[in-house]
């Protein structure tokens, strides 16, 4: 099955190393149908809340993965069962708000403080939101992408609830840093008109005078878009960074 820009970013973020990997919101399951074709991982779960939506999924997967090892789970993605297995686990959750991805991370986390988890995560808006409760909870920065798709921009963050010895790790910013370094013109260009777009909105919150937003307008003020090449790499000074 074909997957977007979107999809194939999230799939190309997913390294080696998970036992169970759990595609959450996954709604026809074009993603997780994706990690199953390349063996991503021994064992992928399909979790969505919608009954219709994943009986036609697993009749789906009856169908074409018939060997391989899947299960479907029609329940609420903050009552994920990852006690229930061993070894190294990453849940992705793409395709809602900031503030409800903020509601199940904390749920999942809250649940299983001690399990070996990484979040992949897409939110369709409320980055910023989503970053700074991330700071709050002391998780740590694997991997951050930006992409644009059918004209709207994704977020993608790759992170974990502690640092370990695998690879080193970085403080969440609430802006970002990876995001802003270009590898091309392509790059710098999706970068800058994103960072237009984020501050203009935040601007025009900040006209309304219904919230106050001006920290967080001074704080995308504070990055510049560079080439990953330059020696000046794009940081945000901010304190609300999390530096």
């Amino acid at each position: 099955m074909k997957i977007g820009k979107r999809l194939r970013h999230i799939d190309a973020m997913v390294e080696p190393g998970y036992s169970h990997i759990w595609d959450c919101c996954c709604d026809h399951g074009l993603l997780g149908a994706a990690l199953l074709s390349r063996l991503a991982a021994p064992f992928i779960h399909f979790v969505d809340i919608v009954p219709e939506l994943m009986n036609e999924l697993e009749s789906r997967l009856r169908r074409f993965y018939p060997r391989s090892a899947w299960q479907v789970h029609c329940i609420d993605v903050a009552a994920l069962p990852l006690s229930h297995h061993d070894g190294r686990q990453l849940v992705i959750i793409a395709g809602v708000g900031g503030d409800l991805m903020v509601q199940l991370v904390r749920a999942i986390h809250g649940a299983n403080p001690d399990a070996d988890i990484d979040f992949l995560l897409c939110p369709v808006h409320h980055q910023f939101t989503l970053r700074q409760q991330l700071i709050r909870l002391g998780f740590h920065l694997q991997q951050e992408r930006l992409l644009e798709e059918n004209r709207r921009f994704y977020e993608l963050l790759l992170v974990s609830p502690r640092p370990d010895d695998r690879q080193h790790r970085n403080k969440v910013s609430a802006v970002g840093e990876q995001i802003w370094q270009a590898h091309s013109p392509e790059q710098a260009d999706t970068a800058s008109r994103y960072l237009r777009k984020t501050l203009a909105h935040y601007q025009r919150v900040q006209g309304g005078r219904k919230t106050d937003v001006q920290h967080i307008i001074a704080a995308y003020r504070a990055v510049t878009v560079q080439p990953l090449h330059s020696r000046t790499v794009a940081v945000c000074h901010h304190s609300l960074c999390g530096k």
